[in-house]
């Protein structure tokens, strides 16, 4: 309440109904130490209704983290303070995610308790043995996401996850009662999930349904039945505790209904070495951990496994072999070729696809499923669960050990975008493997094309997006995106792509960003500027102009956010400042020209599509859109001639 108030601003009814039950979990069954807050076999604690954040910092500090002290809570939600108004899972330790679009959190718990399943059945009890525990709420399982982590958990019968719904009946409009009737816990039942419920305002009737849960070998949901704003004797129980600070007033009629004596901030020295006492209870099992690792034969690569390290020795003779014999792929097919090489030398990759395994070449030749009956497995069948897929491959990247990545088509990005987001802004390691990436994909028409995606996705801060051109390119591109610390996206091709590097290159040269793929032979005058499918094109089209005496190079752009990365030097290298020369940049690329004036100048030549596509062959749609080299050569003759620049 008091930091609510101080800040004017937050969720006080959500933290004051869930005390109890938070108190339960914190006190009697979650496994942590807050001496170490990453000890790899801690259990995963997601509050996945993340506006009751205040909750959270209240926990943490209580049970002993270095962070938040009582200044930053505080400082809730004020700037400079790690007490933001949702948790960020980069500000505190502790927070195990970054939580607030409802739905999500609980989704990502999905994702690690996967990752659990996983690293258990690689390295046995001994090294992971742990729980993932949620404090879920009523928009969190009224979210469409909620019916896609239900089915996915259930299916994989992830027993080791457990939720907490904080069942106050009380939304931002008003009772439930306005907008839901369903039975809840049926619908958790009939996605195999075990249910009970309890007293949320009871913590010991809140310990023993834990205690049944952890019982159960399915992932089980606890409905806590509780009163949002409990204590505060005139708001309690309605809408007007949710968002809001309580006032004044209703903050010492609340400090009286509870019989709390004490100031703002203030906290009692008994209460305090209670909860502190209760913070080291993990002590002892994360010492007897550290036994257990030591002992391990399989220590250093545990060690290796939870730390992220990845091999990228693969990428060499992978791109070797392909100079060699340069084929002629799709780059959906050229990443299914590099995914070989990877998932051989990286046992931590973790794949799957939204239903479209066939078409997003996935999967490889020795890769078994994960299911409920082999965890050991490495490739995850999602279902039409794209948003799920993305939410729980978060979940798994910020558990650690596993790098997954997950395919669908680029369109339906769409449908992962807000989970695209949080992987961002969590700086999460999943790898988006995107096909389809253009009117290549041909009859499937404007529905599938996608138009606008790209350059939406390249918006999103923290996000690498990769369109490579050729099968080398698509290795780099996998090589790049395997060793950052975020998320990327690949968007590959479904139609075959003519091989445009034939040499072989000391440095892997996707990894900045773009690089000059060809020199000009005659005097430069154009640069021409293209990424994936259009980049053979551009070669064309410069084959064109070079026959005409204009001097074209070709830039290769497979990521924009690699190459506005790089140093100034060598960006003016590849594209110098226009101002001060004669030379006309030209950006080629199937989808929307929007943005593509950062590279060309205001005043370049931006080819690409503007509008919806149409259902038709492939090659009679980049015709229609004058995406050919008879098509756009003439118009860079043109417009050099019409500015004077011949």
């Amino acid at each position: 309440m008091d930091a609510v108030e101080a800040a004017n601003s937050g969720h006080p009814g959500m933290p004051m109904g869930m005390a109890d039950a938070a108190t339960a979990l914190f006190t009697r069954h979650l496994k942590y130490d807050p001496a170490d807050p990453h000890w790899p076999d801690r259990d995963r604690f997601v509050l996945s209704a993340g506006h009751g954040s205040m909750l959270l910092y209240a926990l943490l500090h209580l049970t002993g983290y270095e962070r938040p002290t009582i200044d930053d809570i505080k400082c809730f939600r004020q700037l400079g303070s790690p007490c933001a108004g949702h948790p960020e899972n980069y500000e505190l330790a502790g927070v195990e995610a970054t939580t607030g679009p409802l739905g999500q959190g609980l989704a990502m718990a999905v994702g690690m308790a996967i990752a659990v399943r996983h690293l258990n059945a690689i390295y046995g009890d001994d090294l992971v043995d742990h729980r993932t525990f949620v404090i879920a709420g009523d928009g969190c399982l009224m979210e469409g996401i909620n019916h896609e982590a239900v089915g996915l958990a259930g299916h994989l019968k992830l027993g080791r996850l457990i939720v907490m719904w904080d069942d106050n009946r009380i939304t931002i409009d008003g009772s439930t009662d306005l907008s839901r009737n369903e039975d809840v816990l049926a619908r958790y039942a009939a996605g195999g999930w075990h249910t009970v419920e309890c007293d949320g305002l009871d913590a010991g009737k809140v310990s023993r349904a834990l205690d049944e849960a952890v019982a159960d070998e399915r992932p089980t949901l606890i409905r806590c039945k509780t009163i949002i704003g409990y204590g505060a004797p005139n708001k309690q129980g309605t809408a007007a505790t949710h968002g809001a600070a309580l006032g004044k007033d209703e903050v010492e009629a609340a400090r009286k209904e509870l019989g709390w004596d004490y100031p703002p901030f203030e906290i009692p020295t008994d209460v305090a070495k209670g909860w502190h006492a209760a913070g080291q209870r993990g002590s002892v099992d994360r010492a007897e951990w550290h036994r257990r690792l030591d002992a391990s034969k399989k220590k250093t690569e545990f060690l290796a496994r939870i730390a992220g390290k990845i091999d990228d020795r693969w990428l060499k003779p992978h791109v070797d072999a392909l100079i060699a014999k340069p084929p002629t792929v799709a780059t959906r097919k050229a990443s299914e070729m590099a995914l070989e090489a990877i998932n051989a030398a990286i046992p931590a990759t973790i794949g799957g696809s939204a239903d479209l395994t066939g078409s997003n070449n996935t999967k490889t030749k020795n890769q078994e499923p994960l299911t409920a009956e082999n965890y050991a497995g490495r490739y995850i069948y999602y279902g039409i669960r794209e948003f799920g897929m993305a939410a729980a491959m978060n979940g798994m990247a910020l558990h650690g050990g596993v790098v997954p990545y997950g395919g669908t088509f680029l369109i339906f990005s769409d449908y992962c975008r807000p989970a695209i987001r949080l992987s961002a802004l969590q700086n999460a390691r999943v790898i988006y493997v995107m096909t389809h990436d253009s009117i290549g994909l041909g009859e499937d028409g404007p529905t599938h094309q996608p138009i606008e995606q790209l350059q939406s996705l390249r918006a999103m801060p923290q996000l690498e997006v990769y369109r490579p051109a050729d099968a080398v390119e698509t290795a780099e591109c996998w090589a790049a995106a395997l060793e950052t610390d975020g998320p990327s996206v690949l968007a590959l091709s479904r139609q075959n792509l003519a091989p445009v590097r034939t040499k072989a290159s000391a440095r892997n040269l996707c990894a900045r960003g773009a690089y000059r793929l060809r020199k000009a032979a005659a005097t430069r005058k154009v640069i021409l500027i293209a990424t994936g499918s259009e980049v053979e094109i551009a070669l064309a089209v410069g084959d064109k102009l070079e026959a005409q005496g204009i001097g074209a190079d070709i830039v290769s752009m497979p990521s924009t956010e690699r190459f506005d990365a790089q140093d100034a030097d060598y960006r003016e290298d590849i594209l110098p400042d226009v101002s001060n020369t004669k030379i006309l940049r030209v950006s080629i690329e199937a989808g929307t020209t929007f943005g593509w004036e950062r590279y060309t100048g205001l005043h370049g030549l931006r080819i690409g599509i503007d509008r919806f596509g149409a259902s038709a062959p492939a090659a009679d749609l980049y015709e229609k859109f004058g995406l050919t080299p008879d098509a756009i050569a003439p118009r860079v003759v043109a417009l050099l001639t019409k500015r004077k620049m011949l």
